[in-house]
């Protein structure tokens, strides 16, 4: 295997290095043809876009904003409405505005979504009855049913993926630039289902305190002109997992501004737990394009290893363009973290840090029924930040599985969701999320967390 760097980068130098979680495809000439239709299909984000998310991340990194990114653990193909849209957008705004009010400091909101179509799997096969398949690998590559025909992975179905992200993001536009993101809508946001918990009616209670605050910047005749328009648009960006890396080296184009080379399927990406090899074809490929890049860091990571991810993906330690997401579960964080963030600190790297709460704390319920407790996810949030303050490094933002529809995967919560609750409205496809209550439950903690 060549080394990164001694490999000159183009966007197809990846298949010069092991590329992990990929499918295999039955077909090689059905996968040329895709990657070409791909390869000739409009951006979906622009360059400038990505630049602006840049800038904001860089404010992250030195503690002057806080960077908040949530949604579907995996997007479907069947649940593909305006509504689930719609929704989905609403809690994150609803989020944002708890923090943004509780931290007195800038949100920048990033969203999992137009683009989280595929995921990596602990294991290649999945057995059922002593029948074994291939495992479901996201609605990108094959289908969530358990059938021979269903588990084929099938290129084709990056175009369908490319239609829909190109489509949910023509409607997170619209929303987010045509009034529904306007703050004096605070109380349109709330749902029936969460108005009715306590965190809901917390939420209304924040809403109310704001709409005054907004009447009187009215009366005082500074809601108009450029303050009408902070109040009236919102910056929503999008990310995924870069996970396929056909897709996204179809999807890479070259800015004819500074000719530099952006990853067009999304704003920011990420490298998963799984494919984070400092000399795998994923950061190989993520190296060379100028996207801010997030990499998943789990409780096997070494201080090695996060120097060497540095060097890779940031050589010159550009602000805004690596998060770290920690993702060590409730038990292991206070013995995790600490001495990564102390190896780190002396070589005066900027680095997004940032906690995903969620894929540490996953285990089977009952039934074999995969799920995550609240008590967890709150506890490794708590430490998150208590370590940092400890260690007086910044914490610079939270990822969330979550969505804005009133399911019952997650236990716990100011609403409470028990064991027997979970066959109630178990919808995800791959991973348990949160609800839009409980959601808003992690987002007045962290607020208190950081106040404090």
């Amino acid at each position: 295997m060549p080394t990164t760097t001694s490999t000159v980068w183009h966007p197809l130098s990846w298949k010069q290095f092991e590329a992990l979680q990929q499918p295999e495809w039955p077909d090689p000439l059905v996968l040329e043809e895709v990657y070409g239709n791909l390869s000739g299909y409009p951006p979906l984000v622009f360059a400038g876009e990505v630049r602006d998310l840049k800038e904001h991340l860089a404010q992250v990194a030195c503690g002057k904003a806080f960077f908040l990114q949530g949604g579907d653990c995996a997007e479907s193909f069947s649940d593909f409405t305006a509504n689930a849209i719609r929704d989905k957008l609403k809690v994150l705004l609803q989020m944002a505005v708890i923090l943004t009010y509780g931290l007195g400091k800038p949100v920048i909101k990033v969203g999992r979504i137009a683009g989280q179509f595929a995921k990596p799997r602990s294991s290649s096969v999945e057995v059922q009855d002593g029948v074994s398949l291939p495992s479901f690998r996201g609605e990108s590559v094959n289908a969530p049913y358990f059938s021979e025909e269903a588990r084929v992975p099938d290129p084709r179905r990056l175009e369908r993926a490319y239609f829909q992200a190109a489509s949910t993001l023509n409607l997170l536009r619209a929303f987010t630039g045509g009034g529904f993101a306007d703050l004096r809508q605070l109380h349109h946001w709330n749902q029936d289902f969460v108005a009715q918990s306590p965190q809901g009616q917390r939420y209304a209670q924040l809403a109310d305190q704001l709409g005054e605050s907004l009447r009187f910047m009215k009366a005082i005749g500074i809601n108009g002109g450029q303050h009408g328009s902070v109040l009236h648009d919102v910056e929503y960006f999008t990310s995924h997992e870069a996970l396929i890396l056909e897709y996204e080296s179809a999807l890479t184009r070259r800015d004819s501004f500074t000719g530099d080379y952006y990853d067009c399927s999304a704003h920011m990406l990420w490298i998963g737990e799984r494919t984070r090899q400092l000399e795998g074809a994923h950061v190989e490929f993520l190296r060379g394009v100028k996207n801010p890049i997030g990499v998943k860091i789990g409780p096997t990571a070494t201080a090695d290893e996060l120097l060497g991810l540095c060097d890779r993906l940031n050589p010159e330690n550009e602000p805004g363009r690596l998060t770290l997401i920690s993702r060590c579960g409730h038990s292991r964080i206070e013995t995790v973290l600490p001495p990564l963030l102390r190896a780190m600190a002396p070589e005066g790297r900027s680095i997004v840090w940032v906690c995903d709460p969620m894929h540490g704390n996953t285990y089977e319920a009952p039934g074999k029924i995969k799920t995550r407790s609240m008590d967890a996810i709150l506890s490794e949030l708590k430490s998150f930040f208590t370590i940092h303050r400890a260690e007086g490094t910044i914490p610079g933002g939270v990822h969330f599985e979550l969505t804005g529809d009133n399911v019952t995967e997650c236990l716990g919560g100011s609403h409470e969701i028990r064991e027997e609750h979970l066959t109630e409205r178990y919808e995800t496809t791959c991973d348990p999320r949160l609800n839009a209550a409980q959601s808003l439950d992690v987002a007045f903690l962290v607020a208190e967390l950081l106040r404090g």
